[in-house]
Protein backbone atom coordinates (compact mmCIF):
# COMPACT_ATOMS: atom_id res chain seq x y z
CA UNK A 1 0.00 0.00 0.00
CA UNK A 2 1.26 3.42 -0.81
CA UNK A 3 2.13 6.04 1.76
CA UNK A 4 -0.76 7.42 3.79
CA UNK A 5 -1.34 11.13 3.75
CA UNK A 6 -3.69 13.09 5.96
CA UNK A 7 -5.22 15.75 3.80
CA UNK A 8 -5.44 19.34 4.80
CA UNK A 9 -8.02 19.71 7.54
CA UNK A 10 -10.10 22.20 5.68
CA UNK A 11 -12.19 24.93 7.23
CA UNK A 12 -14.24 27.57 5.52
CA UNK A 13 -12.81 31.00 4.90
CA UNK A 14 -15.04 32.25 7.69
CA UNK A 15 -13.41 29.98 10.22
CA UNK A 16 -9.82 29.58 9.13
CA UNK A 17 -7.34 29.08 6.36
CA UNK A 18 -6.10 25.95 4.69
CA UNK A 19 -3.97 23.82 6.98
CA UNK A 20 -0.89 21.96 5.74
CA UNK A 21 -1.10 18.26 4.97
CA UNK A 22 0.47 15.84 7.43
CA UNK A 23 2.77 13.40 5.68
CA UNK A 24 2.98 9.80 6.79
CA UNK A 25 6.10 8.07 8.03
CA UNK A 26 8.62 6.86 5.46
CA UNK A 27 7.23 3.34 5.37
CA UNK A 28 4.14 1.92 3.75
CA UNK A 29 1.17 1.24 6.03
CA UNK A 30 -0.84 -1.96 5.97
CA UNK A 31 -4.11 -0.48 7.19
CA UNK A 32 -5.66 2.81 8.23
CA UNK A 33 -8.73 4.24 9.90
CA UNK A 34 -10.40 7.60 10.50
CA UNK A 35 -13.24 8.44 12.89
CA UNK A 36 -15.45 11.37 13.77
CA UNK A 37 -17.60 12.21 16.78
CA UNK A 38 -19.72 14.97 15.28
CA UNK A 39 -19.25 18.50 13.98
CA UNK A 40 -20.68 21.79 15.17
CA UNK A 41 -20.03 24.85 17.31
CA UNK A 42 -16.95 23.33 18.91
CA UNK A 43 -14.50 25.95 20.18
CA UNK A 44 -12.03 26.20 23.02
CA UNK A 45 -14.39 28.68 24.67
CA UNK A 46 -17.10 26.01 24.77
CA UNK A 47 -15.00 23.20 26.27
CA UNK A 48 -13.19 23.06 29.58
CA UNK A 49 -9.75 21.48 29.66
CA UNK A 50 -11.27 18.45 31.37
CA UNK A 51 -13.98 18.09 28.74
CA UNK A 52 -11.48 18.44 25.92
CA UNK A 53 -9.29 15.73 27.41
CA UNK A 54 -12.29 13.44 27.89
CA UNK A 55 -13.15 13.72 24.20
CA UNK A 56 -9.57 13.13 23.16
CA UNK A 57 -9.30 10.08 25.41
CA UNK A 58 -12.50 8.52 24.09
CA UNK A 59 -11.61 9.20 20.45
CA UNK A 60 -8.23 7.57 21.07
CA UNK A 61 -9.94 4.58 22.67
CA UNK A 62 -12.20 4.22 19.64
CA UNK A 63 -9.26 4.35 17.24
CA UNK A 64 -7.35 1.79 19.25
CA UNK A 65 -10.35 -0.55 19.24
CA UNK A 66 -10.44 -0.36 15.45
CA UNK A 67 -6.67 -0.67 15.16
CA UNK A 68 -6.69 -3.88 17.22
CA UNK A 69 -9.01 -5.51 14.70
CA UNK A 70 -7.02 -4.32 11.69
CA UNK A 71 -3.62 -5.19 13.18
CA UNK A 72 -4.76 -8.75 13.82
CA UNK A 73 -5.85 -9.12 10.21
CA UNK A 74 -9.55 -8.46 10.77
CA UNK A 75 -11.74 -6.94 8.09
CA UNK A 76 -12.49 -3.25 7.79
CA UNK A 77 -16.19 -3.73 8.60
CA UNK A 78 -15.44 -5.31 11.97
CA UNK A 79 -12.94 -2.54 12.70
CA UNK A 80 -15.48 0.18 11.86
CA UNK A 81 -18.03 -1.41 14.17
CA UNK A 82 -15.51 -1.78 16.99
CA UNK A 83 -14.59 1.90 16.82
CA UNK A 84 -18.20 3.09 16.60
CA UNK A 85 -19.32 0.93 19.51
CA UNK A 86 -16.81 2.64 21.80
CA UNK A 87 -18.49 5.95 20.96
CA UNK A 88 -22.00 4.49 21.15
CA UNK A 89 -21.28 3.45 24.73
CA UNK A 90 -20.02 6.90 25.75
CA UNK A 91 -22.33 9.71 26.94
CA UNK A 92 -20.01 12.22 25.24
CA UNK A 93 -21.43 11.62 21.76
CA UNK A 94 -24.86 11.81 20.16
CA UNK A 95 -25.18 8.10 19.50
CA UNK A 96 -26.12 5.20 21.74
CA UNK A 97 -25.73 6.13 25.39
CA UNK A 98 -25.42 9.86 24.69
CA UNK A 99 -28.27 10.12 22.17
CA UNK A 100 -30.37 13.29 22.14
CA UNK A 101 -34.05 13.33 23.09
CA UNK A 102 -36.99 13.54 20.73
CA UNK A 103 -39.75 16.12 21.33
CA UNK A 104 -41.67 13.45 23.25
CA UNK A 105 -38.76 12.70 25.57
CA UNK A 106 -37.58 9.44 24.03
CA UNK A 107 -34.57 8.37 21.98
CA UNK A 108 -34.78 7.19 18.37
CA UNK A 109 -31.51 5.88 16.97
CA UNK A 110 -30.27 5.47 13.40
CA UNK A 111 -27.22 3.72 11.92
CA UNK A 112 -25.83 2.42 8.64
CA UNK A 113 -22.94 0.34 7.36
CA UNK A 114 -21.51 -0.26 3.88
CA UNK A 115 -18.75 -2.42 2.42
CA UNK A 116 -16.72 -1.27 -0.55
CA UNK A 117 -16.03 -4.68 -2.08
CA UNK A 118 -19.51 -5.42 -3.42
CA UNK A 119 -21.76 -2.62 -2.20
CA UNK A 120 -23.32 -4.65 0.61
CA UNK A 121 -25.11 -2.33 3.03
CA UNK A 122 -27.38 -2.37 6.04
CA UNK A 123 -29.22 0.38 7.89
CA UNK A 124 -31.71 0.92 10.70
CA UNK A 125 -33.82 3.94 11.59
CA UNK A 126 -35.91 4.98 14.58
CA UNK A 127 -34.94 2.11 16.89
CA UNK A 128 -35.49 2.59 20.63
CA UNK A 129 -34.41 -0.58 22.43
CA UNK A 130 -31.28 -1.84 20.64
CA UNK A 131 -28.11 -1.16 22.62
CA UNK A 132 -25.85 -0.99 19.55
CA UNK A 133 -27.56 0.32 16.40
CA UNK A 134 -24.39 -0.18 14.33
CA UNK A 135 -24.35 -3.86 15.27
CA UNK A 136 -27.96 -4.14 14.13
CA UNK A 137 -27.03 -2.48 10.83
CA UNK A 138 -24.53 -5.27 10.25
CA UNK A 139 -27.16 -7.90 11.00
CA UNK A 140 -29.50 -6.29 8.48
CA UNK A 141 -26.68 -6.31 5.91
CA UNK A 142 -25.63 -9.90 6.50
CA UNK A 143 -28.73 -11.72 7.71
CA UNK A 144 -31.65 -10.13 5.86
CA UNK A 145 -32.62 -9.60 2.23
CA UNK A 146 -33.15 -5.89 2.91
CA UNK A 147 -30.96 -2.81 3.17
CA UNK A 148 -32.97 -0.75 5.68
CA UNK A 149 -35.33 -1.63 8.52
CA UNK A 150 -37.09 0.85 10.77
CA UNK A 151 -38.93 1.18 14.07
CA UNK A 152 -40.62 -1.80 15.66
CA UNK A 153 -39.85 -4.03 12.69
CA UNK A 154 -36.13 -3.39 13.09
CA UNK A 155 -36.40 -4.07 16.81
CA UNK A 156 -38.25 -7.33 16.19
CA UNK A 157 -35.50 -8.39 13.78
CA UNK A 158 -32.84 -7.46 16.36
CA UNK A 159 -34.49 -9.69 18.95
CA UNK A 160 -34.62 -12.56 16.49
CA UNK A 161 -30.89 -12.09 15.89
CA UNK A 162 -30.21 -12.20 19.62
CA UNK A 163 -28.84 -8.65 19.93
CA UNK A 164 -28.73 -7.01 23.34
CA UNK A 165 -31.90 -5.09 24.21
CA UNK A 166 -32.20 -2.21 26.69
CA UNK A 167 -34.92 0.04 28.06
CA UNK A 168 -35.14 3.34 26.22
CA UNK A 169 -34.11 5.03 29.48
CA UNK A 170 -30.68 3.42 29.10
CA UNK A 171 -29.86 6.23 26.68
CA UNK A 172 -30.82 8.98 29.16
CA UNK A 173 -28.25 11.61 30.12
CA UNK A 174 -28.84 14.78 32.10
CA UNK A 175 -27.08 17.16 29.73
CA UNK A 176 -29.12 15.88 26.76
CA UNK A 177 -32.32 16.28 28.79
CA UNK A 178 -31.45 19.88 29.57
CA UNK A 179 -30.68 20.40 25.90
CA UNK A 180 -34.21 19.23 25.07
CA UNK A 181 -35.77 21.60 27.61
CA UNK A 182 -33.76 24.52 26.24
CA UNK A 183 -34.77 23.68 22.68
CA UNK A 184 -38.44 23.49 23.62
CA UNK A 185 -38.30 26.84 25.38
CA UNK A 186 -36.68 28.45 22.37
CA UNK A 187 -39.29 27.03 20.03
CA UNK A 188 -42.23 27.96 22.26
CA UNK A 189 -41.05 31.56 22.58
CA UNK A 190 -40.90 31.97 18.83
CA UNK A 191 -43.79 33.56 16.97
CA UNK A 192 -43.25 31.05 14.17
CA UNK A 193 -44.98 27.65 13.91
CA UNK A 194 -42.98 24.87 15.55
CA UNK A 195 -41.42 23.51 12.36
CA UNK A 196 -40.28 26.96 11.26
CA UNK A 197 -39.08 27.99 14.72
CA UNK A 198 -36.97 24.86 14.92
CA UNK A 199 -34.87 26.21 12.05
CA UNK A 200 -33.58 28.96 14.34
CA UNK A 201 -32.14 26.63 16.96
CA UNK A 202 -28.36 26.65 17.36
CA UNK A 203 -26.45 24.15 15.26
CA UNK A 204 -25.62 22.01 18.28
CA UNK A 205 -29.30 21.14 18.66
CA UNK A 206 -29.51 20.01 15.08
CA UNK A 207 -26.91 17.34 14.70
CA UNK A 208 -24.25 15.15 16.17
CA UNK A 209 -23.12 11.79 14.92
CA UNK A 210 -20.29 9.28 15.19
CA UNK A 211 -18.70 7.41 12.33
CA UNK A 212 -15.70 5.47 11.11
CA UNK A 213 -14.05 4.54 7.81
CA UNK A 214 -11.28 2.00 7.36
CA UNK A 215 -9.11 0.10 4.91
CA UNK A 216 -7.83 -3.31 6.01
CA UNK A 217 -4.76 -5.36 5.10
CA UNK A 218 -6.57 -6.71 2.03
CA UNK A 219 -7.24 -3.19 0.79
CA UNK A 220 -10.99 -3.43 1.43
CA UNK A 221 -12.97 -0.35 2.45
CA UNK A 222 -15.88 0.02 4.85
CA UNK A 223 -17.82 2.92 6.34
CA UNK A 224 -20.30 3.20 9.19
CA UNK A 225 -22.33 5.92 10.91
CA UNK A 226 -24.47 5.99 14.07
CA UNK A 227 -26.57 8.78 15.58
CA UNK A 228 -29.33 9.85 17.92
CA UNK A 229 -30.47 12.42 15.37
CA UNK A 230 -31.59 15.96 16.18
CA UNK A 231 -32.70 17.34 19.52
CA UNK A 232 -36.49 17.74 19.76
CA UNK A 233 -37.09 15.93 16.48
CA UNK A 234 -40.72 14.99 15.79
CA UNK A 235 -42.94 12.90 13.53
CA UNK A 236 -40.42 10.08 13.14
CA UNK A 237 -37.86 12.34 11.50
CA UNK A 238 -34.94 10.46 9.92
CA UNK A 239 -31.72 12.18 8.89
CA UNK A 240 -28.86 11.22 6.63
CA UNK A 241 -27.02 8.80 8.92
CA UNK A 242 -28.98 5.68 7.92
CA UNK A 243 -29.31 6.75 4.28
CA UNK A 244 -26.84 4.92 2.06
CA UNK A 245 -25.27 7.51 -0.23
CA UNK A 246 -26.11 10.47 1.99
CA UNK A 247 -24.46 9.78 5.34
CA UNK A 248 -22.51 6.61 4.52
CA UNK A 249 -20.85 5.25 1.38
CA UNK A 250 -18.08 2.80 0.49
CA UNK A 251 -16.69 1.71 -2.89
CA UNK A 252 -13.30 0.05 -3.31
CA UNK A 253 -12.88 1.79 -6.66
CA UNK A 254 -13.12 5.24 -5.06
CA UNK A 255 -13.44 5.79 -1.32
CA UNK A 256 -15.39 5.33 1.91
CA UNK A 257 -17.20 8.20 3.66
CA UNK A 258 -19.02 8.83 6.93
CA UNK A 259 -20.79 12.16 7.39
CA UNK A 260 -21.99 14.37 10.21
CA UNK A 261 -24.05 17.49 9.81
CA UNK A 262 -27.47 18.93 9.01
CA UNK A 263 -28.92 15.74 7.61
CA UNK A 264 -31.57 17.23 5.37
CA UNK A 265 -28.86 18.83 3.24
CA UNK A 266 -26.74 15.67 3.17
CA UNK A 267 -29.76 13.73 1.91
CA UNK A 268 -30.74 16.29 -0.71
CA UNK A 269 -27.22 16.50 -2.14
CA UNK A 270 -26.27 12.82 -1.71
CA UNK A 271 -23.08 14.00 -0.07
CA UNK A 272 -21.23 10.78 0.78
CA UNK A 273 -21.74 9.16 -2.62
CA UNK A 274 -21.11 12.42 -4.47
CA UNK A 275 -17.65 12.67 -2.94
CA UNK A 276 -16.72 9.15 -4.02
CA UNK A 277 -18.19 9.68 -7.49
CA UNK A 278 -15.87 12.65 -7.95
CA UNK A 279 -12.93 10.44 -6.98
CA UNK A 280 -14.07 7.65 -9.29
CA UNK A 281 -15.14 9.57 -12.38
CA UNK A 282 -13.20 12.84 -12.19
CA UNK A 283 -9.98 11.30 -10.89
CA UNK A 284 -9.84 13.66 -7.91
CA UNK A 285 -7.99 12.88 -4.70
CA UNK A 286 -10.10 12.34 -1.59
CA UNK A 287 -8.98 15.75 -0.37
CA UNK A 288 -10.01 17.49 -3.58
CA UNK A 289 -13.34 15.70 -3.79
CA UNK A 290 -14.17 16.37 -0.15
CA UNK A 291 -13.31 20.04 -0.55
CA UNK A 292 -15.50 20.42 -3.65
CA UNK A 293 -18.55 18.97 -1.92
CA UNK A 294 -18.22 20.24 1.67
CA UNK A 295 -16.92 23.72 0.87
CA UNK A 296 -18.62 23.98 -2.50
CA UNK A 297 -21.90 22.16 -3.10
CA UNK A 298 -22.96 21.80 0.53
CA UNK A 299 -21.91 25.20 1.76
CA UNK A 300 -23.44 27.03 -1.19
CA UNK A 301 -26.75 25.32 -0.45
CA UNK A 302 -26.61 26.44 3.19
CA UNK A 303 -25.65 23.05 4.60
CA UNK A 304 -23.18 22.62 7.46
CA UNK A 305 -21.18 19.66 8.67
CA UNK A 306 -18.24 17.49 7.69
CA UNK A 307 -17.05 14.09 6.56
CA UNK A 308 -14.22 11.64 7.01
CA UNK A 309 -12.92 10.01 3.82
CA UNK A 310 -10.46 7.19 3.10
CA UNK A 311 -9.43 5.48 -0.12
CA UNK A 312 -7.98 2.03 -0.79
CA UNK A 313 -4.45 3.47 -0.75
CA UNK A 314 -4.98 4.76 2.76
CA UNK A 315 -5.23 8.45 1.88
CA UNK A 316 -7.44 10.32 4.37
CA UNK A 317 -9.30 13.63 4.28
CA UNK A 318 -11.49 15.17 6.98
CA UNK A 319 -13.05 18.41 5.64
CA UNK A 320 -15.73 20.31 7.56
CA UNK A 321 -17.30 23.75 7.33
CA UNK A 322 -18.18 24.26 11.00
CA UNK A 323 -16.09 25.62 13.86
CA UNK A 324 -14.93 22.18 14.86
CA UNK A 325 -15.29 18.43 14.37
CA UNK A 326 -14.23 15.69 16.77
CA UNK A 327 -11.99 13.53 14.62
CA UNK A 328 -8.93 11.32 14.47
CA UNK A 329 -6.97 8.81 12.44
CA UNK A 330 -4.39 6.06 12.71
CA UNK A 331 -2.10 4.59 10.09
CA UNK A 332 -0.60 1.19 10.69
CA UNK A 333 1.16 1.06 14.03
CA UNK A 334 1.78 4.80 14.12
CA UNK A 335 0.45 7.14 16.79
CA UNK A 336 -3.22 8.00 17.04
CA UNK A 337 -3.82 11.58 15.85
CA UNK A 338 -6.74 13.42 17.44
CA UNK A 339 -8.15 16.85 16.56
CA UNK A 340 -11.14 18.93 17.65
CA UNK A 341 -10.88 22.55 16.49
CA UNK A 342 -10.52 23.88 12.97
CA UNK A 343 -6.95 25.06 13.59
CA UNK A 344 -5.79 21.62 14.79
CA UNK A 345 -3.50 19.62 12.55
Amino acid sequence: MKKLYLSALLATAAFGSLLPAVEADDHDVEYAMAIHGGAGTITRANLTAEQEQAYKDKLTEALEAGRKVLKEGGDSTTAVIAAIQVMEESPLFNSGKGAVYTWDGEHELDASLMEGLNGNAGAVAGVKTVKSPIELAREVMEESVHVMLSGEGAEQFSRQQGLEQVENSYFNTEHRYQQLQNAKETIKKSEQPEQQAWEYLDLDYKYGTVGAVAVDKNGLLSAGTSTGGMTAKRYGRIGDSPIIGAGTWADNDSCAVSATGHGEYFIRFHVAADICSRVKYKGLSVSEAGDEVIHGVLEQAGGTGGVIIIDAEGNIAMPFNTEGMYRGYIKGEGDAHIAIYNEDE
